[in-house]
């Protein structure tokens, strides 16, 4: 048994959806992960992650076989290429200078045959920061979080302290006031660096604890 990925193109029509996962459903495979892109010339794309797939010519034979399925595509997952996932948030050229060492340390570990990826969006403003936090949830492959700014606290610090509760996240915070600093698992005051330790947190390779680091200021 094997995790693969899918996408599956078919016509917009009711039921589509609901006969492809029953389909899936059918071959007991689990579904890890799931996604809907809605393409310009009348179709859906359906991108579907699957866990324990016994016969994947069966399954893919099945699923063809559906009224309105175009296509079926096997590839690799988006963790299988992009790999784990590093969010940094907050605004100002501290941002900048956060996903630049992120991306110089994720280079490194990368040519070595890891995958890890940077995504980064320079935000203001409590109310903006705090949704972005809460939608991290909602996002594939998350490992770590970087928070970048002057000041962080009251509903940054409410989101970060629900989202650290649901998902397994490793939080590095710039030395800032505001209460972020309270909560994060580490804290950095040179942004390069915190984009460096970011990747080696997360990293299969870097020989890095960051538990036994938790609470200290670099």
């Amino acid at each position: 048994m094997k995790n693969i990925a899918l996408t599956i193109k078919s016509y917009e029509k009711k039921g589509v959806l609901d006969k492809i996962t029953k389909m899936i459903f059918s071959h007991d495979i689990n579904i890890s992960y799931a996604n809907i892109f809605i393409e310009n010339n009348e179709l859906g794309s359906i991108y579907f992650e699957l866990e324990q797939v016994k016969n994947i010519d069966k399954l893919i034979e099945d699923i063809k076989s559906i009224n309105h399925v175009k296509s079926v595509e096997v590839h690799d997952s988006l963790n299988d290429i992009y790999g784990k996932r590093i969010i940094i948030l907050g605004g100002g050229a501290q941002v900048s200078q956060v996903a630049a060492g992120a991306i110089a340390e994720a280079d490194r570990h990368n040519i070595r045959g890891e995958r890890i990826s940077i995504d980064t969006i320079p935000l203001v403003g409590e109310e903006n920061v705090a949704e972005a936090v809460n939608a991290l949830a909602r996002l594939p492959r998350v490992q770590a979080l970087v928070l970048a700014g002057s000041l962080m606290g009251g509903e940054i610090k409410k989101a970060v302290e629900k989202v650290k509760e649901d998902n397994d996240l490793i939080v590095i915070s710039l030395n800032m006031p505001g209460g972020i600093t309270e909560i994060a698992d580490l804290i950095i005051t040179d942004p390069t660096q915190a984009g460096v330790m970011a990747v080696m947190a997360i990293s299969d390779t870097a020989t890095f604890d960051i538990k036994k680091l938790k609470s200290n200021k670099f």
